[in-house]
Protein backbone atom coordinates (compact mmCIF):
# COMPACT_ATOMS: atom_id res chain seq x y z
CA UNK A 1 0.00 0.00 0.00
CA UNK A 2 1.26 3.37 -0.46
CA UNK A 3 2.73 5.43 2.88
CA UNK A 4 0.65 7.94 1.89
CA UNK A 5 -2.66 6.52 2.26
CA UNK A 6 -1.34 4.75 5.02
CA UNK A 7 -0.66 7.87 6.49
CA UNK A 8 -4.39 9.21 6.09
CA UNK A 9 -5.42 5.77 6.93
CA UNK A 10 -3.89 5.91 10.45
CA UNK A 11 -4.52 10.06 11.19
CA UNK A 12 -7.59 10.74 9.67
CA UNK A 13 -9.48 11.56 12.46
CA UNK A 14 -7.11 14.70 13.28
CA UNK A 15 -9.02 16.50 10.57
CA UNK A 16 -12.68 16.46 11.82
CA UNK A 17 -11.35 16.97 15.94
CA UNK A 18 -8.91 20.81 14.37
CA UNK A 19 -12.11 21.83 12.76
CA UNK A 20 -14.02 20.88 15.89
CA UNK A 21 -11.32 22.91 18.31
CA UNK A 22 -11.31 26.07 15.97
CA UNK A 23 -15.20 25.98 15.49
CA UNK A 24 -15.92 25.64 19.07
CA UNK A 25 -12.78 28.47 19.55
CA UNK A 26 -14.88 31.21 17.16
CA UNK A 27 -17.88 30.25 18.97
CA UNK A 28 -16.39 31.37 22.67
CA UNK A 29 -14.26 34.48 21.16
CA UNK A 30 -17.42 35.52 19.76
CA UNK A 31 -19.07 34.87 23.10
CA UNK A 32 -16.42 36.57 25.13
CA UNK A 33 -16.58 39.42 22.68
CA UNK A 34 -20.45 39.93 22.87
CA UNK A 35 -20.20 39.69 27.03
CA UNK A 36 -17.64 42.67 26.90
CA UNK A 37 -19.68 44.68 24.94
CA UNK A 38 -22.64 44.18 26.74
CA UNK A 39 -21.02 44.94 29.89
CA UNK A 40 -19.42 48.21 28.44
CA UNK A 41 -22.45 49.30 26.68
CA UNK A 42 -23.25 52.26 29.10
CA UNK A 43 -19.86 53.07 28.91
CA UNK A 44 -19.43 53.45 25.07
CA UNK A 45 -22.96 55.18 24.71
CA UNK A 46 -21.92 57.64 27.26
CA UNK A 47 -18.52 58.15 25.26
CA UNK A 48 -20.65 58.26 22.13
CA UNK A 49 -22.96 61.13 23.56
CA UNK A 50 -20.06 62.80 24.92
CA UNK A 51 -18.29 62.89 21.70
CA UNK A 52 -21.74 64.15 19.78
CA UNK A 53 -21.56 67.30 22.51
CA UNK A 54 -18.52 68.28 21.67
CA UNK A 55 -19.70 68.32 18.11
CA UNK A 56 -21.91 70.31 18.81
CA UNK A 57 -20.20 72.65 21.02
CA UNK A 58 -17.45 73.10 18.37
CA UNK A 59 -21.03 74.38 16.09
CA UNK A 60 -21.91 76.51 18.57
CA UNK A 61 -18.39 78.24 18.76
CA UNK A 62 -18.37 78.84 15.09
CA UNK A 63 -21.55 80.14 15.23
CA UNK A 64 -20.74 82.78 17.60
CA UNK A 65 -17.75 83.85 15.60
CA UNK A 66 -20.30 84.11 12.19
CA UNK A 67 -22.40 86.49 14.71
CA UNK A 68 -19.84 88.62 15.76
CA UNK A 69 -18.81 88.98 12.08
CA UNK A 70 -22.22 89.99 10.78
CA UNK A 71 -22.85 92.49 13.60
CA UNK A 72 -19.31 94.21 12.73
CA UNK A 73 -20.64 94.15 9.38
CA UNK A 74 -24.01 95.58 10.30
CA UNK A 75 -22.39 98.05 12.11
CA UNK A 76 -20.09 99.07 9.56
CA UNK A 77 -22.65 99.47 7.24
CA UNK A 78 -24.73 101.47 9.76
CA UNK A 79 -22.11 103.87 9.69
CA UNK A 80 -21.46 104.00 5.93
CA UNK A 81 -25.49 104.76 6.24
CA UNK A 82 -26.24 101.62 4.04
CA UNK A 83 -27.73 99.92 7.54
CA UNK A 84 -30.33 101.12 10.02
CA UNK A 85 -30.16 100.42 13.88
CA UNK A 86 -32.43 98.08 13.79
CA UNK A 87 -30.75 95.72 11.69
CA UNK A 88 -27.07 96.03 14.14
CA UNK A 89 -29.89 95.10 17.29
CA UNK A 90 -30.90 92.42 15.22
CA UNK A 91 -27.39 91.58 14.80
CA UNK A 92 -26.60 91.70 18.31
CA UNK A 93 -29.17 90.01 19.82
CA UNK A 94 -28.16 86.80 17.56
CA UNK A 95 -25.07 87.00 19.13
CA UNK A 96 -26.08 87.18 21.95
CA UNK A 97 -28.32 83.75 21.35
CA UNK A 98 -25.51 81.98 19.81
CA UNK A 99 -23.23 82.78 22.61
CA UNK A 100 -26.25 81.10 25.39
CA UNK A 101 -25.93 78.02 23.21
CA UNK A 102 -22.51 78.01 23.39
CA UNK A 103 -22.50 78.37 27.15
CA UNK A 104 -25.05 75.58 27.32
CA UNK A 105 -23.06 73.22 25.09
CA UNK A 106 -20.09 73.79 27.01
CA UNK A 107 -21.62 72.37 30.25
CA UNK A 108 -23.57 69.58 28.02
CA UNK A 109 -19.75 68.58 27.62
CA UNK A 110 -19.09 68.62 31.03
CA UNK A 111 -22.09 66.42 32.37
CA UNK A 112 -21.20 63.84 29.70
CA UNK A 113 -17.84 63.89 30.88
CA UNK A 114 -18.84 63.04 34.40
CA UNK A 115 -21.42 60.35 33.10
CA UNK A 116 -18.29 59.03 31.32
CA UNK A 117 -16.55 59.32 34.65
CA UNK A 118 -19.44 57.24 36.35
CA UNK A 119 -20.10 54.76 34.03
CA UNK A 120 -16.51 53.56 33.84
CA UNK A 121 -16.94 53.61 37.80
CA UNK A 122 -19.71 51.12 37.52
CA UNK A 123 -18.90 48.89 35.04
CA UNK A 124 -20.08 45.18 35.62
CA UNK A 125 -17.03 43.27 36.63
CA UNK A 126 -18.82 39.44 37.01
CA UNK A 127 -20.70 37.46 34.07
CA UNK A 128 -24.02 37.96 35.14
CA UNK A 129 -26.33 38.91 32.32
CA UNK A 130 -28.63 40.84 34.69
CA UNK A 131 -26.17 43.79 36.11
CA UNK A 132 -25.61 44.69 32.74
CA UNK A 133 -26.49 48.12 31.44
CA UNK A 134 -28.71 46.78 29.19
CA UNK A 135 -30.53 44.70 31.44
CA UNK A 136 -31.22 47.00 34.33
CA UNK A 137 -32.20 49.83 31.98
CA UNK A 138 -35.14 47.17 30.94
CA UNK A 139 -36.30 46.67 34.81
CA UNK A 140 -36.11 50.44 35.03
CA UNK A 141 -38.18 50.44 32.14
CA UNK A 142 -40.66 47.48 33.63
CA UNK A 143 -40.83 49.47 37.09
CA UNK A 144 -42.28 52.61 35.72
CA UNK A 145 -45.26 50.28 33.48
CA UNK A 146 -46.08 48.51 36.30
CA UNK A 147 -46.38 51.83 38.37
CA UNK A 148 -48.53 52.88 35.73
CA UNK A 149 -50.58 49.89 35.32
CA UNK A 150 -51.10 49.98 39.04
CA UNK A 151 -53.59 52.66 38.39
CA UNK A 152 -55.48 50.35 35.55
CA UNK A 153 -55.94 47.25 37.86
CA UNK A 154 -56.11 48.40 41.13
CA UNK A 155 -59.98 49.11 41.87
CA UNK A 156 -59.95 51.68 44.44
CA UNK A 157 -57.10 53.65 42.76
CA UNK A 158 -58.73 53.25 39.54
CA UNK A 159 -61.85 54.85 41.71
CA UNK A 160 -59.59 57.48 43.49
CA UNK A 161 -57.90 58.41 40.33
CA UNK A 162 -59.76 58.24 37.30
CA UNK A 163 -58.01 60.90 35.32
CA UNK A 164 -55.18 58.43 35.16
CA UNK A 165 -56.78 56.54 33.14
CA UNK A 166 -58.05 59.68 30.70
CA UNK A 167 -56.04 59.73 27.69
CA UNK A 168 -57.90 63.38 27.05
CA UNK A 169 -56.08 64.87 30.24
CA UNK A 170 -53.00 66.36 28.59
CA UNK A 171 -50.36 65.61 31.02
CA UNK A 172 -52.19 61.65 30.60
CA UNK A 173 -51.62 61.77 26.94
CA UNK A 174 -48.16 62.71 27.06
CA UNK A 175 -47.06 60.06 29.44
CA UNK A 176 -49.02 57.74 26.85
CA UNK A 177 -46.80 59.38 23.95
CA UNK A 178 -43.86 58.44 25.75
CA UNK A 179 -44.95 55.16 26.77
CA UNK A 180 -45.22 54.67 23.09
CA UNK A 181 -42.19 55.42 22.18
CA UNK A 182 -40.18 53.52 24.78
CA UNK A 183 -41.81 50.28 23.55
CA UNK A 184 -40.65 50.62 20.12
CA UNK A 185 -37.12 51.50 21.26
CA UNK A 186 -37.23 48.40 23.78
CA UNK A 187 -34.80 45.73 22.20
CA UNK A 188 -36.32 42.23 22.37
CA UNK A 189 -34.45 40.99 24.99
CA UNK A 190 -31.50 41.79 27.72
CA UNK A 191 -29.14 39.42 25.53
CA UNK A 192 -30.03 41.67 22.12
CA UNK A 193 -26.67 43.00 20.61
CA UNK A 194 -27.49 46.84 19.91
CA UNK A 195 -24.90 49.41 19.42
CA UNK A 196 -24.36 52.28 21.96
CA UNK A 197 -26.21 55.16 19.91
CA UNK A 198 -29.51 52.52 19.90
CA UNK A 199 -28.65 52.23 23.78
CA UNK A 200 -28.59 56.12 23.97
CA UNK A 201 -31.44 56.81 22.21
CA UNK A 202 -33.64 54.16 24.24
CA UNK A 203 -31.98 55.26 28.07
CA UNK A 204 -33.48 58.75 26.83
CA UNK A 205 -36.52 57.24 25.76
CA UNK A 206 -37.42 55.71 29.06
CA UNK A 207 -36.27 58.98 31.05
CA UNK A 208 -38.46 60.93 28.88
CA UNK A 209 -41.56 58.54 30.19
CA UNK A 210 -40.42 58.50 33.82
CA UNK A 211 -40.65 62.36 33.84
CA UNK A 212 -43.91 62.17 32.01
CA UNK A 213 -45.21 59.86 34.40
CA UNK A 214 -43.92 61.88 37.39
CA UNK A 215 -45.90 64.64 35.91
CA UNK A 216 -49.15 62.88 34.87
CA UNK A 217 -49.70 60.55 38.47
CA UNK A 218 -48.55 64.48 40.41
CA UNK A 219 -51.68 66.24 37.97
CA UNK A 220 -53.96 62.89 38.79
CA UNK A 221 -53.36 63.45 42.70
CA UNK A 222 -53.84 67.25 42.92
CA UNK A 223 -57.62 66.29 41.23
CA UNK A 224 -58.00 63.76 43.44
CA UNK A 225 -57.57 66.17 46.42
CA UNK A 226 -59.39 68.65 45.17
CA UNK A 227 -62.69 66.39 44.56
CA UNK A 228 -62.07 65.41 47.88
CA UNK A 229 -61.53 61.25 46.76
CA UNK A 230 -58.33 61.54 49.38
CA UNK A 231 -57.59 63.56 52.18
CA UNK A 232 -55.95 66.77 51.62
CA UNK A 233 -52.10 67.32 52.23
CA UNK A 234 -51.50 68.36 56.20
CA UNK A 235 -50.55 71.74 56.10
CA UNK A 236 -46.98 72.88 56.67
CA UNK A 237 -45.87 74.00 60.05
CA UNK A 238 -45.49 77.90 59.91
CA UNK A 239 -41.82 79.27 59.71
CA UNK A 240 -41.87 80.93 63.41
CA UNK A 241 -42.97 77.55 64.85
CA UNK A 242 -40.03 75.83 63.34
CA UNK A 243 -37.75 78.85 64.44
CA UNK A 244 -39.54 78.53 67.94
CA UNK A 245 -38.63 74.77 67.78
CA UNK A 246 -34.90 75.83 66.63
CA UNK A 247 -34.18 77.77 69.43
CA UNK A 248 -35.69 76.20 71.97
CA UNK A 249 -33.63 72.53 70.95
CA UNK A 250 -30.77 74.92 70.59
CA UNK A 251 -31.22 76.08 74.25
CA UNK A 252 -31.70 72.93 75.91
CA UNK A 253 -28.56 71.42 74.20
CA UNK A 254 -26.55 74.59 75.20
CA UNK A 255 -27.69 73.99 78.77
CA UNK A 256 -27.25 69.90 78.56
CA UNK A 257 -23.49 71.13 77.28
CA UNK A 258 -23.01 73.77 80.06
CA UNK A 259 -23.72 71.12 82.52
CA UNK A 260 -21.79 68.40 81.46
CA UNK A 261 -18.38 70.48 80.89
CA UNK A 262 -19.26 71.86 84.85
CA UNK A 263 -19.44 67.88 86.11
CA UNK A 264 -16.30 67.62 84.36
CA UNK A 265 -14.38 70.70 85.96
CA UNK A 266 -15.92 69.72 89.28
CA UNK A 267 -14.01 65.45 88.30
CA UNK A 268 -10.95 67.01 87.57
CA UNK A 269 -10.45 68.92 90.71
CA UNK A 270 -11.09 65.94 93.24
CA UNK A 271 -14.64 67.07 94.41
CA UNK A 272 -17.69 65.13 93.25
CA UNK A 273 -20.67 67.46 92.18
CA UNK A 274 -24.27 67.17 92.50
CA UNK A 275 -26.44 67.52 89.51
CA UNK A 276 -26.31 70.78 88.97
CA UNK A 277 -22.61 71.24 89.09
CA UNK A 278 -22.29 72.21 92.84
CA UNK A 279 -19.88 70.70 95.02
CA UNK A 280 -21.75 69.03 98.07
CA UNK A 281 -21.33 69.88 101.53
CA UNK A 282 -18.17 68.22 102.47
CA UNK A 283 -16.36 69.75 99.98
CA UNK A 284 -17.51 73.20 100.93
CA UNK A 285 -16.37 73.07 104.17
CA UNK A 286 -12.93 71.71 102.75
CA UNK A 287 -12.51 74.50 100.82
CA UNK A 288 -13.64 76.83 102.96
CA UNK A 289 -10.75 75.76 105.73
CA UNK A 290 -8.31 75.65 103.39
CA UNK A 291 -8.74 79.41 102.17
CA UNK A 292 -6.79 82.25 103.78
CA UNK A 293 -7.75 84.30 106.60
CA UNK A 294 -8.52 86.88 103.43
CA UNK A 295 -10.90 84.69 102.05
CA UNK A 296 -13.24 83.28 104.35
CA UNK A 297 -13.79 83.91 108.57
CA UNK A 298 -12.77 80.87 111.03
CA UNK A 299 -15.56 78.44 112.57
CA UNK A 300 -17.15 80.23 115.21
CA UNK A 301 -14.98 83.73 115.12
CA UNK A 302 -18.14 86.44 115.06
CA UNK A 303 -18.17 88.53 111.79
CA UNK A 304 -16.91 92.36 111.81
CA UNK A 305 -20.19 94.54 112.05
CA UNK A 306 -22.44 92.20 113.38
CA UNK A 307 -24.80 92.21 115.87
CA UNK A 308 -23.60 89.59 117.98
CA UNK A 309 -20.29 91.27 118.22
CA UNK A 310 -20.21 92.80 121.69
CA UNK A 311 -17.71 94.73 123.67
CA UNK A 312 -16.25 93.16 126.43
CA UNK A 313 -17.84 93.97 129.85
CA UNK A 314 -16.34 95.30 133.09
CA UNK A 315 -16.86 95.83 136.69
CA UNK A 316 -17.98 99.07 137.84
CA UNK A 317 -15.80 98.50 141.16
CA UNK A 318 -13.52 95.78 142.11
CA UNK A 319 -12.91 94.14 145.48
CA UNK A 320 -9.50 92.67 144.40
CA UNK A 321 -7.36 95.93 144.45
CA UNK A 322 -8.85 97.32 147.96
CA UNK A 323 -9.76 100.73 146.77
CA UNK A 324 -13.48 101.37 146.42
CA UNK A 325 -13.44 103.57 143.67
CA UNK A 326 -11.29 102.28 141.48
CA UNK A 327 -12.84 100.85 138.29
CA UNK A 328 -11.54 97.38 137.19
CA UNK A 329 -10.71 96.64 133.37
CA UNK A 330 -9.94 93.07 133.32
CA UNK A 331 -12.73 91.30 131.47
CA UNK A 332 -15.20 89.03 132.80
CA UNK A 333 -14.93 85.70 131.22
CA UNK A 334 -19.25 84.46 130.92
CA UNK A 335 -19.92 80.84 129.74
CA UNK A 336 -20.89 81.99 125.89
CA UNK A 337 -17.13 83.47 125.87
CA UNK A 338 -16.06 80.25 127.40
CA UNK A 339 -17.86 78.17 124.72
CA UNK A 340 -16.66 80.14 121.63
CA UNK A 341 -13.56 78.46 120.20
CA UNK A 342 -10.33 79.91 119.29
CA UNK A 343 -9.81 81.08 116.02
CA UNK A 344 -7.31 78.94 113.70
CA UNK A 345 -5.08 80.28 111.01
CA UNK A 346 -4.05 78.29 107.91
CA UNK A 347 -0.98 76.14 108.39
CA UNK A 348 2.12 77.02 106.02
CA UNK A 349 3.41 73.44 105.72
CA UNK A 350 1.64 71.32 102.62
CA UNK A 351 -0.46 68.76 103.03
CA UNK A 352 1.18 65.33 103.11
CA UNK A 353 1.09 63.36 99.66
CA UNK A 354 -2.14 61.30 99.23
CA UNK A 355 -1.53 57.44 98.31
CA UNK A 356 -2.63 56.14 95.30
CA UNK A 357 -2.12 59.10 93.32
CA UNK A 358 -4.54 60.43 91.85
CA UNK A 359 -6.69 59.72 95.13
CA UNK A 360 -10.39 58.63 94.31
CA UNK A 361 -11.90 59.41 97.85
CA UNK A 362 -11.95 62.35 99.59
CA UNK A 363 -10.07 60.59 102.56
CA UNK A 364 -6.58 62.35 103.65
CA UNK A 365 -4.09 59.77 105.36
CA UNK A 366 -2.93 60.28 108.67
CA UNK A 367 0.06 62.56 109.32
CA UNK A 368 3.36 61.40 110.51
CA UNK A 369 3.83 61.82 114.76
Amino acid sequence: MDPLWAMLTEWWWIGPAAVGVGTLGVIGLRRSRDGWHARRLGYDAARHALRAAQSHLTSSRIAVRMARAELARAQAERTASRATSADVSTARQRLQIAQRDTKAAAATVRVWRTRVSAERAVLPHGGDPDTFPLARLMAVHDAITARWMEYETDPAKLIAFPTMSDGRVPAVAAYLSAYRDAQQLRPASPRERITPAQFAEYREAVARQEAAFAVAEQEAWRQARATGAIPPDPAPASWTVVAQTIMTRSAEALARATEAATSASGRRDGAPTTDAGTPPAPARARSARSAGPTDAAPAGAPATGSPSAAPPRSTAAGTDSGSPGTANTTPTTTPGDAARPTPRHPSTTPPPAVWPVPSRTDRRPRPEP
